[in-house]
């Protein structure tokens, strides 16, 4: 993953790997040599949602990112807006990307996401409604609960501990598909 800041946003001079005594002890981030800057890189929060279609018979919704590679589904995403609370901020996501109106929602769990530097939240939402993908959505599938994959990464846990909480054992596929030989 590629470095955010190389140079202090208040006084311009490059960053470099400091060493400094914090509360946990002896820090190495990336600080101003100059004015004492420090870029923390904390994890940012990312909301996720196991929809589940409730006047579909109860499927759920996975959706291929545009901005994706290969034929992937994946939960519905997004990040909190300033002001909102997670609830309302993964309710705001299904309805922009999906169209969808949602009706409840159930906190799954929060789950370390580090090749993105994400913690992810991840909720239960029961959602209706006509879908209309947003352009951020390529395509949509539905699946029946039992059916449907797991990844092993970020949401694909959140996916399984649903799954499990259902009576239905998860099921995984690997994510990239492996190649020939390897």
């Amino acid at each position: 993953m590629t470095q955010p800041f190389r140079y202090c946003p208040q006084c311009a001079t490059e960053l470099a790997l400091i060493s400094q005594l914090e509360d946990g002890g002896d820090k190495q981030r990336l600080r101003c040599p100059a004015c004492g800057w420090t870029h923390w890189n904390n994890p940012v929060p990312v909301l996720a949602a196991v929809i589940e279609c409730s006047d579909r018979d109860g499927q759920l919704l996975l959706a291929r990112n545009a901005a994706w590679p290969g034929r992937m589904f994946g939960l519905v995403t997004g990040f909190m807006e300033a002001g909102e609370t997670p609830e309302e901020g993964i309710a705001r996501e299904v309805a922009e990307e999906t169209s969808l109106q949602v009706d409840a929602l159930s906190l799954i769990g929060v789950y370390d996401f580090q090749r993105m530097n994400q913690l992810i939240v991840a909720y239960h939402a029961r959602a209706r409604g006509e879908i209309r993908l947003s352009p951020e959505l390529a395509e949509y599938k539905l699946f029946a609960p039992q059916a449907v994959r797991c990844w092993r990464a970020g949401t694909g846990f959140a996916l399984s501990d649903w799954l499990r909480a259902r009576g239905h054992e998860p099921q995984f596929i690997d994510w990239p598909p492996r190649q020939a030989g390897s």
